[in-house]
């Protein structure tokens, strides 16, 4: 699914992706409001497609999306806009993927969600001035193990390949406990 929302100032005009419709649509209002206009695409064709068509000033990038990697959309709209800030965000996030996101050439990377002041921030718009209507805002609240957990198991994956056993070894537990942990993933607010 793709929309188009024609920029009236090109440099306020961005683009989300995301496979997550009520998120992107959520996101796309509250960044309204701030008067940045975007366009969304739930899909790596469709991202490129409407960048190509009216190359954005920023774009905000899910890492997952569906089967796809939002990693690949990075190199692609850096060469269609050098000065394109990017910005990749994931309700997973891990060491090892923040560090290939900005080798291959992302501004900067956020948890999901990511908040709109966040946001704002990341693109250097925050005036720091008084939160919008804090629609996409959580509670002030530390991240919880379970989240710092899943982080570190998948910086493990990452670094063995994917390699289940090896990982396991890595972290010192058994096979079996390290795909039972993978199965329950946690939610991307967790």
């Amino acid at each position: 699914m793709t929309s188009f929302v024609p920029a009236a100032n090109p440099a306020t005009h961005g683009l989300l992706v995301d496979d997550d419709q009520l998120y992107l649509r959520t996101l796309q209002r509250s960044l309204a409001r701030q008067g940045l206009e975007t366009v969304t695409a739930s899909d790596t064709p469709s991202a490129l497609l409407l960048a190509r068509q009216q190359p954005p000033a920023f774009a905000l990038i899910d890492l997952k999306l569906g089967a796809e990697s939002g990693l690949t959309l990075i190199q692609p709209l850096r060469a269609l806009r050098e000065d394109m800030r990017i910005l990749l965000v994931t309700g997973y996030a891990s060491i090892a993927t923040a560090v290939e996101a900005i080798k291959l050439g992302a501004d900067d990377y956020l948890p999901k969600p990511a908040t709109v002041q966040m946001i704002l921030r990341a693109l250097g718009e925050d005036d720091d001035g008084p939160a919008d209507d804090g629609e996409l805002e959580p509670p002030d609240a530390m991240t919880p193990i379970s989240r710092l957990q899943w982080e570190h198991i998948q910086q493990a994956m990452h670094e063995t390949g994917g390699n289940v056993s090896a990982a396991a070894r890595l972290l010192g537990m058994h096979r079996r406990s390290l795909q039972r942990k993978l199965a329950k993933r946690p939610s991307p607010g967790a």
